[in-house]
């Protein structure tokens, strides 16, 4: 009984510096935004257009696109004729026709990515967003709360307040349009050095 009542409040008192010490270890780890930036450039011998999202949506690697898309002849007045759409739907599946893409497809993944450069438009896209992990005041870890999609290169991702820190961002492309070109792992180069904030 009389040992009973010595570990009672001597058990309590054990767990409640084990509480302390687990809420100065928490208190250590801080979570911060990762800034993202950019993320839509496309190849100069596309003039605009996001070959890589649209190959990737068809399953054919981006040059095989652009050797089918070199016999398109966009039309110079206003939307193309119906001899002008015709020729142009055979130029490309002459190219992709033989590596099972058909027309139905062609269709759907063209007209997703479809968009105006002229008048301000952008292809369908969704921003992604992270958090970085950070440690005495070094990166643990990034977590995305959100992957994105309809990137056509990597964003440019920083943490404010941590300097010398390059974060390298690697981009996800494959035939599931609601994911293609999304934000796949953002990791601290290995060359990195960081600042507290």
């Amino acid at each position: 009984m009389y040992r009973a009542l010595i570990y009672r409040p001597l058990f309590g008192f054990v767990a409640l510096w084990i509480g302390m010490a687990a809420e100065r270890v928490s208190a250590e780890e801080m979570k911060l935004p990762v800034v993202l930036s950019g993320g839509y450039e496309t190849d100069p011998r596309d003039r605009g257009r996001p070959v890589v999202l649209v190959a990737a949506g068809l399953g054919v690697k981006p040059e095989v696109f652009r050797e089918a898309f070199s016999g398109v002849r966009p039309s110079k007045n206003g939307p193309p004729s119906e001899d002008e759409a015709r020729r142009n739907k055979q130029a490309l599946m002459k190219v992709l026709g033989p590596l099972q893409v058909t027309n139905d497809r062609l269709d759907e993944v063209s007209n997703y990515y479809r968009y105006r450069r002229q008048a301000g438009e952008h292809w369908k896209s969704r921003p992604a967003s992270a958090y970085a992990i950070v440690v005495d005041g070094k990166i643990q870890r990034v977590e995305l709360s959100e992957a994105g999609a309809g990137y056509s290169s990597p964003p440019e991702a920083k943490v404010d307040g941590l300097d010398g820190v390059t974060l390298v961002v690697k981009l996800h492309f494959g035939q599931d349009l609601a994911t293609n070109g999304s934000i796949e792992t953002i990791e601290v180069a290995p060359s990195s050095a960081s600042t507290k904030p």
